[in-house]
């Protein structure tokens, strides 16, 4: 079972649930950030899963609720009162809002303490299995180099979630993926790359990045390469961390031993043109912050008017399935 503590304080222009209390020279353990909006069923069997969670250290729950008006808010004080809930206004994106939760760690953890605490972002709509968390707590004792891990994801039809395991989407990869070419040959490894598909799913490996739906992250990597970049507002600030991270000269790990159950996309429901927006648009800004400057202003064209394309695309079948379902 869980050992949840909660930390008081007030962070500037957010109301604060304070359930109980802990001082900065708590144990040593495991931070776990949900960020909620609008997913109260879907938190309530986030927490459950979490609470029967096997673990050999102490774990702090922090809900991030991003204006929540469904009942997340009276849920989590009632049903998990050992839970810090830290509720926000409005909708402030996911990033920003698990910045909230990270800087209230990094304050409670002395520096020179972070080298035994570890932060899990989990998203509402993931459940992790009893021994999901500890398992992925040992990837980190055993591997110094390892700053990130992140477990094995399965959608609610038995597919492998193949966000789980990536290479960063560099152009080529991208292209491969936008084009349908990786899912026609998915073997290969030179199409395959970016969702890494050609790896057997059920062997751990090093990649480039996880899934941010259920990430295990060093608190002093956090410190060092610095917090979710605000930017994004709930697609690719996983892969921008990831690529930050590995930067510094750490390493990410996907452990496929540690498992969970993603349902995707319960915080937006169906798709809309927002979501297909933000989703296009993080794509354009991690190319953006981390290929553009090293690539000729012909390539940037060429990748900027391919999203683009690929935008408008999407847009148009998402206009299509809505006239069809009328």
């Amino acid at each position: 079972m869980w050992d949840c503590t909660t930390s008081p304080g007030v962070i500037t222009g957010e109301r604060v649930f304070q359930p109980a209390s802990v001082t900065a020279d708590a144990p040593r353990g495991v931070w776990v950030v949900v960020v909620n909006y609008n997913t109260a069923g879907l938190l309530e069997r986030c927490l459950e899963a979490l609470r029967a969670s096997s673990l050999d250290r102490p774990c702090t729950v922090i809900v991030v609720d991003n204006g929540s008006r469904d009942g997340s808010v009276e849920l989590v004080r009632e049903r998990f009162p050992e839970v810090l809930l830290l509720q926000v206004g409005r909708n402030i994106g996911f990033a920003r809002a698990n910045n909230l939760a990270l800087r209230r760690v990094l304050a409670l953890v002395p520096e020179h303490d972070r080298g035994g605490h570890a932060v899990l972002l989990l998203n509402s709509d993931c459940f992790v299995e009893p021994h999901t968390v500890q398992r992925l707590v040992a990837v980190l004792d055993s591997e110094p180099g390892v700053a990130v891990a992140g477990p094995k994801l399965v959608l609610q039809d038995g597919r492998l979630d193949l966000a789980c395991r990536r290479s960063f989407p560099s152009p080529g990869s991208a292209f491969w993926k936008l084009t349908g070419l990786a899912s026609l040959f998915p073997r290969s490894r030179w199409l395959g790359r970016y969702n890494l598909t050609f790896l057997d799913p059920d062997t751990p490996a090093d990649v480039d990045a996880v899934s941010g739906a259920c990430m295990l992250v060093r608190l002093s990597a956090i410190a060092e390469a610095g917090l979710l970049d605000e930017a994004y507002f709930m697609y690719g600030e996983d892969l921008d961390w990831a690529y930050r991270i590995k930067a510094r000269g750490w390493r990410v790990r996907y452990e496929p031993a540690a498992k969970a159950l993603h349902l995707k996309g319960g915080s937006w429901g169906r798709r809309d043109p927002r979501v297909l927006w933000e989703f296009y648009r993080a794509m354009a800004l991690f190319y953006r912050r981390h290929y553009a400057p090293r690539q000729p202003w012909p390539v940037r064209a060429l990748v900027y008017a391919g999203i683009g394309v690929r935008f408008l695309v999407a847009l148009a079948a998402l206009a299509v399935r809505r006239m069809v379902r009328r």
